[in-house]
């Protein structure tokens, strides 16, 4: 890969990084979580930078706010680890490289949306049993699995799937003028 192509990818990683954390902010409170943009910036960090870069400016959030920064929805830290929701956030990492892999090169929507499901059922697969754990062995909640459903995922569904529509309708304009500004047609996987 070209030295100003790295470059470029280091920078649009931080990019997504940052975007995370902005939609991290932007919420509807709920029970246990809150509906953020958060899903909506991994999709689109998957679909436009690629399953590796994708996945690495969601482990540069997760890490950025492990070490201290208030970057997530309620502060951060590394006790943070305990909060419930902390395995949605781990889950953001395979999620964006999940999304980047079944996405490839593609610039269809019907494809891009189909990677971003592909990159939520990731996320819910990470986040879900984490919020169980935390939930019911840590804080001896006791919650059941249709409890832990509602808690933790049900509600969040339909604000889910109109992120993967934004993502899904934006991301193949993106690509296009990135592949412009960059001279080139592959994102350096």
């Amino acid at each position: 890969m070209p030295m100003n192509t790295h470059i470029r990818k280091l920078v649009y990683t931080a990019l997504f990084a940052a975007l995370t954390a902005v939609g991290a902010f932007l919420r509807i409170p709920m029970v246990y979580s809150s509906v953020t943009l958060q899903y909506l910036f991994t999709a689109m960090a998957g679909l436009l930078l690629g399953r590796r870069w994708g996945a690495l400016s969601q482990a540069v959030y997760v890490l950025l706010g492990l070490v201290g920064l208030p970057i997530f929805t309620m502060g951060g830290g590394f006790g943070y680890v305990f909060q419930p929701t902390f395995g949605f956030l781990l889950g953001l990492i395979p999620a964006a490289w999940v999304v980047g892999a079944v996405a490839g090169e593609s610039l269809d929507p019907k494809r891009m949306a189909l990677a971003s499901l592909a990159g939520l059922a990731a996320l819910y697969a990470v986040g879900m049993p984490y919020m169980a754990l935390i939930l019911n062995a840590y804080m001896g909640k006791g919650m059941t699995f249709s409890a832990l459903l509602w808690a933790g995922m049900l509600p969040y569904l339909p604000g889910d799937a109109v992120k993967i529509i934004v993502a899904a309708g934006v991301c193949p304009v993106l690509r296009r003028r990135l592949r412009l500004a960059g001279g080139s047609d592959k994102r350096g996987e």
